[in-house]
């Protein structure tokens, strides 16, 4: 089980290295992410991108990347089209965004010819390590799907739930929450949770215990739960959290990280290998814990 999010790099280095690609790696935030993982025997790393700009950025910050494949592709569009087909070809094992719109690499990532479509949703996958907590626990999808419908709950729950699977983490639980415990006709959200939850119940949706709807308390409390007299194996030990919509899981990330204190990682899943999409805004840790994220699967 994991209760910490350095075990994300245990699980990494016990893995054959997985070889990462950074397209448009002229971005000395992502540069220093991937130097950082390979000094901690995290990944290898191809670097697609501008050659010039790359060399300019790693002398002015004295950055070494000489045990890295460089490839020269100054082009946005073909850098991202190149680093795809690399990972499609299995010459490479993770993408990860560098200096290019998210747009633009997750064109490439769904080309129907050479992309890395799975049929399923793309969604985001975040890991917490939150002190107040008893163990790790994820979050979908607080950056992808903006008010997904209840097919693309049912997509999301799955890619989430098979990652943390290949993590380690054997049938999650997962909490899809709503703002009251009961069913209501008439908030959407407490409707749907309940559908989800019937559908595991029946197997629709495999490998995974599925309760709803939660309000977040009793998500997360099992004294909540109890107070309420909720009868749950998810209440109060939810592995996966699943909100509404993009609204409600952006805003428990973000009071995750800033009231809470939370370490996170986090990917994009549903695609047929994990996506690192790293932000400016993230800390070093962060970065370092998403691309461990990504290659500590089978």
């Amino acid at each position: 089980m994991l209760t910490k999010l350095s075990d994300l790099y245990e699980l990494a280095r016990k893995q054959t290295k997985k070889k990462l690609v950074l397209a448009a790696a002229q971005d000395q935030s992502a540069l220093e992410a991937v130097i950082n993982a390979s000094r901690n025997s995290v990944v290898d790393a191809i670097l697609v991108g501008d050659k010039t700009r790359i060399d300019e950025i790693c002398s002015k910050a004295n950055l070494d990347i000489s045990a890295f494949e460089l490839i020269h592709e100054p082009d946005y569009e073909k850098a991202a089209a190149f680093s795809v087909k690399l990972v499609s070809e299995k010459k490479a094992d993770i993408l990860m965004k560098g200096h290019l719109s998210t747009s633009c690499l997750l064109r490439a990532v769904l080309n129907k010819e050479w992309g890395l479509r799975s049929g399923e949703l793309l969604s985001h996958l975040a890991l917490f390590e939150v002190p107040a907590y008893h163990k790790i626990i994820a979050l979908t999808d607080s950056a992808m799907n903006i008010a997904p419908d209840f097919k693309g709950k049912v997509s999301i729950i799955k890619n989430a739930v098979n990652y943390l699977i290949k993590l380690g983490i054997p049938n999650p639980k997962v909490a899809v929450l709503s703002a009251v415990e009961t069913v209501n006709p008439d908030m959407k959200s407490s409707m749907e949770a309940a559908a989800l939850a019937k559908m595991a119940d029946r197997g629709q949706i495999a490998n995974c215990i599925i309760d709803g709807p939660l309000a977040f308390d009793n998500a997360i409390s099992s004294k909540s739960a109890q107070l309420k007299k909720i009868n749950s194996t998810v209440a109060g030990d939810a592995d996966l959290l699943i909100g509404d919509n993009l609204d409600v899981c952006n805003a428990v990330y973000k009071s995750f990280i800033y009231f809470a204190q939370a370490r996170c990682a986090a990917v994009i899943v549903g695609a047929s290998a994990p996506i690192v999409l790293t932000s400016r805004a993230d800390s070093d840790e962060t970065k370092l814990s998403s691309i461990a994220l990504a290659a500590a699967i089978n």
